[in-house]
């Protein structure tokens, strides 16, 4: 099995509740279903696993899947597609009574009482209630249930948190648009694995080591072997300084990105940079921030030493305007990576982009130039990223080379992924550093979670 799909879940009695009032248009309210089908895709469902079920409201409540009801993933997708809106009002309080009463009850399938059971409702609204969440939200949550709160567009966020469980960060989510509600996905299929150390379980089949992370596992080599591009098996060594690499950071400095925000990135960045084994014959790092304009704060090769270059990056100052990030990258692609600028001829060119919105220019030229000037490209976007763009800036294959994640809290995560596989094929040992990046990203990035 490969890594990353081996999410166990732990056996939950899951049940949507879905807003399809009548500010809620049949195209969202089929985005909505798509959102949920996703997330039943991702979890192992059967009778003693994780079962799902749907309650539809708006001023009546309707139970559309039952947990008692055919627990196959073909079933349940099937019912989830033929769901309809009921149109009419906005009486969440009522839909949370019935989930407490009658949903979750064992008359419905719900298996109560035992411990090793969880229970999850996810309540996906776009209005304010007509009638009260507050006390019902809190009878449901004191039975035990555990509440997620999702609100779109004109929702209002007090509601939701007095619905959600704590912590609220964790449970109250926001997104502006049901188009954009697909985002939420991953977190979702990440809330309900549970960890298991794969390592241990046998589940893998690394050649030399195995090392576990929640939910997934990666391999690594023994010292002086270093990992093939297959992320699996191991090359002998034979010394070799590691490779030369030349890295720029491409930083969306808009004002949507806010002033805290902007600080989690400095130090994303620098974490990266602690990684790299930085000198004229190996890594050299620049740094660019964009937003309405574009503004080079370093070059490649200015500073000789990682004290040096974090320094630099603590020092960049926020610009706090626009979204320009065509032409950032058209910035990239003719000067940061020019010879004039530091890059040295030969040597593997990586760039990191960071953006927190989708660009106010045409970014398919500049993307498609960096790609075709055999750029290693990587995309990372975070809240308001547009995915179709960070797939458009990402080298191929795409999935290895773009992320997303809602929160900036989060941002470290990423850097996790950020495993640069940016080995030459020909020689691994040439790749030492890089290696060496690889599985320290991973360690640093999780810290930065602390």
């Amino acid at each position: 099995p490969s890594p990353g799909t081996l999410c166990r879940t732990k056996p939950t009695d899951l049940v949507f509740i879905l807003d399809s009032s009548r500010s809620v248009r049949p195209h969202e309210f089929e985005k909505i279903k798509v959102f949920v089908s996703r997330v039943i895709e991702a979890l192992d469902v059967g009778p003693n696993a994780t079962r799902v079920g749907v309650i539809n409201y708006a001023s009546a409540v309707r139970s559309e899947l039952s947990l008692r009801g055919p627990q196959s993933k073909a079933a349940l997708l099937q019912a989830v597609r033929r769901i309809q809106p009921l149109s009419t009002g906005t009486m969440t309080g009522l839909a949370i009574q019935f989930a407490v009463s009658r949903a979750f009850s064992a008359a419905e399938g719900g298996r109560d009482g035992t411990p090793n059971f969880k229970k999850v409702a996810i309540v996906v609204t776009d209005g304010r209630p007509q009638d009260g969440v507050q006390d019902v939200s809190a009878r449901a949550r004191a039975a035990g249930i555990e509440i997620f709160a999702i609100g779109v567009g004109r929702v209002d966020m007090g509601t939701l948190r007095q619905m959600a469980s704590e912590p609220l960060d964790e449970h109250v989510d926001y997104v502006e648009s049901y188009s954009v509600i697909e985002k939420l996905t991953h977190k979702f299929q990440e809330a309900f694995c549970v960890v298991s150390d794969l390592c241990a379980t046998g589940d893998h089949d690394c050649e030399q080591v195995c090392v576990s992370t929640p939910g997934t596992y990666r391999c690594a080599c023994r010292d002086g072997f270093s990992l093939n591009s297959d992320g699996r098996t191991c090359t002998a060594c034979n010394g070799g300084l590691g490779s030369a690499l030349d890295l720029v950071f491409l930083i969306d400095g808009s004002k949507s990105v806010r002033p805290e925000n902007f600080e989690l990135v400095k130090k994303f960045i620098n974490q990266i940079v602690d990684s790299l084994e930085v000198s004229d014959k190996q890594a050299q790092v620049g740094l660019v921030q964009y937003s309405s304009s574009v503004r080079q704060e370093f070059p490649l090769g200015q500073f000789k030493s990682k004290k040096d270059i974090k320094a630099a990056v603590k020092k960049m100052s926020y610009m706090e305007k626009g979204t320009m990030t065509g032409q950032a990258l058209k910035y990239l692609v003719d000067s940061s990576f020019s010879i004039i600028n530091g890059a040295r001829p030969g040597v593997p060119k990586v760039g990191i982009v960071f953006t927190d919105g989708r660009s106010q220019d045409y970014i398919s030229d500049a993307a498609k130039k960096a790609k075709d000037s055999g750029f290693r490209m990587f995309a990372v976007g975070v809240g308001n990223a547009v995915e179709d763009e960070l797939r458009e800036i990402a080298s191929e294959p795409v999935a290895e080379h773009y992320f997303y994640t809602a929160d900036f809290r989060t941002i470290s995560k990423i850097g996790k992924k950020l495993q640069m596989k940016i080995c030459v094929e020909e020689d691994p040992c040439e790749c030492k550093s890089i290696v060496k990046f690889q599985t320290k990203v991973e360690e640093l990035i999780n810290s930065l979670q602390q």
